[in-house]
């Protein structure tokens, strides 16, 4: 399969903070940016794929900011890594003040995906082909947070406490 580059998969997404999106504090619920990420993740990682997708992983979710109400959120997303069925997804969060055009990074997130056919059963995914140094950075770093995943997803399976 030939190998797609990155900025093929890169998704954007903009909304802006209401009040029922809020907690008590005026701060949009970490739940919802959840969901958020969850969703631009995915659609990176059909765009990638071309295929349906699933979440087999989110991990590395660092809440950095609060998001206040009448903020802007906006989220960029992008396949980092792919392996032979599975693509991990890097998503940024960041908060605007559309009265000043601050933006200050609120959080960072990665997500595995699988690719998946008509009846759920795994397909190949092409390689991932990086062209920006923040790319190849994300793509260099990938197999040592997969390990990471793997061993943590084998601990949990044998009811054994996550790694530190």
């Amino acid at each position: 399969m030939e190998p797609r580059p990155a900025r093929l998969s890169r998704t954007y997404m903009t909304d802006l903070v209401l009040p029922p999106d809020t907690n008590q504090f005026g701060t949009i619920f970490g739940g919802k940016v959840m969901a958020y990420i969850d969703k631009i993740a995915a659609i990176s990682a059909m765009r990638h794929a071309r295929q349906r997708v699933v979440t087999a992983s989110s991990d590395s979710l660092d809440f950095l900011a609060p998001i206040r109400v009448g903020q802007a959120i906006h989220l960029e997303a992008f396949v980092t890594y792919a392996h032979k069925t599975s693509m991990e997804v890097f998503v940024k969060v960041l908060a605007e003040n559309l009265l000043t055009g601050e933006t200050v990074l609120t959080a960072r997130s990665y997500l595995t995906f699988v690719a998946i056919d008509e009846e759920g059963r795994p397909v190949e995914v092409p390689p991932v082909l990086p062209e920006t140094e923040e790319e190849k950075a994300h793509y260099e770093s990938a197999p040592r947070r997969r390990e990471q995943r793997l061993a943590r997803r084998q601990a949990a399976s044998q009811g054994e406490l996550p790694m530190p």
